[in-house]
């Protein structure tokens, strides 16, 4: 019986959550993920053991939880619409902002790592770098799937995001309250994010959208088996490498990874509606699933605060970076601050951003270079993490 409320509860309260999102602004304003972390947390930490009602079923959280992002980055890749890109421009802020946060992450890895005195610090510092490097240059997805890659335990995967919404919140407190004025004074020029003629830009990973609408149902079922298809010869080929009877989650992610980019240029799959947002769906299960299995008793708040300093170090420290270079090669103060935002915070801040500057033609810019950082994601963290072990 626990197994199948398990499963209701994992399935539904994301489910839930998306659905209330679109008639509560609150929920869409603080993030439906952050919902569903106090949901999860609520639960593992408040509910009785062994209430003879509902005991969320240990293995049943498991399973979901490794299922979830091998899912999600399909439906999410493949809804990555390439329609209206100005790749050209796009490509060379997006440069800008990602070497700006490689480099800045690096440094603070050697940094901060110092600081952290518990067993294996180097090791599970190298995993927070990876997944810090996957937030900043791609987002929500690319942090489950760089934490699975990996290996980081769940306590520290949810250090990372706690601690993630408190400096991303001040970051975007200083963008709403003096972005425009800043990067225009330090950047002149106003960028145009596209074209003169008409685009149609959809909110990547807007949150309450309709995973399932059954206008659709064909193309979304359509990107269903294709992510099946993809996750099932991914996982061969990762237990094919292996070896071992276990799948390798690096060959894992990154081959889901690259066919996922590689479906998503199939003619059906470039009039696809809902594939990403069912990507995010099964991306709030994950967080609901790892939050629900954590005990806040057991975790060290003080022993994590170095994680809290680097993920602020990394954000304002790529800023200034990306300041300088933009200063060199001349990039105006519009696309510069959409390009941070899109990075540090995700495509869904972009519209805001576009607002805030009083420029709907950057829309384009920021969401091109945001896609971008969800393709390249997934590499750029696994594969700095086994760079810093093999320096170490």
């Amino acid at each position: 019986m626990s197994t199948i409320l398990t499963i209701f509860y994992l399935l539904g309260v994301p489910m839930l959550v998306m659905w209330l999102a679109k008639r509560w602004a609150w929920i869409d304003r603080v993030s439906p993920m952050t919902v569903l972390y106090l949901i999860g947390l609520a639960v593992a930490n408040l509910v009785p053991a062994n209430n003879g009602v509902f005991n969320v079923d240990a293995g049943t959280n498991t399973l979901f939880s490794n299922v979830a992002v091998p899912l999600a980055i399909p439906l999410m890749l493949m809804g990555c619409n390439t329609k209206g890109w100005q790749v050209g421009k796009a490509f060379k802020v997006f440069i800008t902002g990602l070497v700006s946060v490689l480099i800045v992450t690096v440094v603070g890895f050697f940094l901060f790592q110092p600081s952290v005195h518990t067993s294996e610090s180097y090791r599970g510092f190298a995993q927070v770098c990876a997944v810090a490097t996957g937030i900043y240059t791609g987002g929500i997805p690319n942090m489950g799937a760089i934490k699975q890659a990996v290996g980081m335990p769940n306590q520290t995967y949810l250090y990372i995001t706690g601690y993630d919404l408190i400096v991303t919140g001040i970051y975007l407190v200083f963008i709403v309250l003096f972005g425009k004025t800043v990067f225009r004074k330090l950047l002149p020029g106003r960028g145009v994010g596209g074209d003169e003629r008409t685009v149609e830009v959809e909110e990547q990973g807007s949150v309450g959208g309709k995973p399932f609408d059954s206008k659709h149902y064909k193309s979304s079922l359509l990107a269903i088996v294709l992510t099946l298809v993809i996750a099932a010869v991914s996982y061969a080929v990762s237990l094919f490498v292996s070896g071992n009877g276990n799948p390798d989650m690096t060959v894992l992610i990154l081959l889901l990874t690259t066919l996922a980019i590689a479906a998503s240029f199939l003619p059906p799959m470039k009039r696809q509606q809902h594939s990403f947002d069912m990507g995010l769906y099964c991306v709030y299960v994950f967080c609901l699933a790892i939050a629900t299995a954590c005990n806040v008793r057991e975790m060290d708040i003080a022993g994590s605060l170095p994680i809290l300093y680097y993920l602020g170090f990394i954000i304002f420290g790529s800023l200034v970076l990306q300041f300088l270079f933009a200063r060199m090669l001349k990039i105006d103060g519009d696309s510069v601050m959409v390009c941070s935002v899109a990075l540090i915070n995700s495509p869904p801040f972009v519209p805001l951003a576009a607002a805030l500057l009083g420029n709907k033609n950057i829309v384009i810019l920021g969401i091109t270079v945001g896609l971008l950082g969800y393709m390249l994601g997934n590499y750029l963290g696994i594969g700095l993490y086994h760079l810093l072990m093999a320096i170490g």
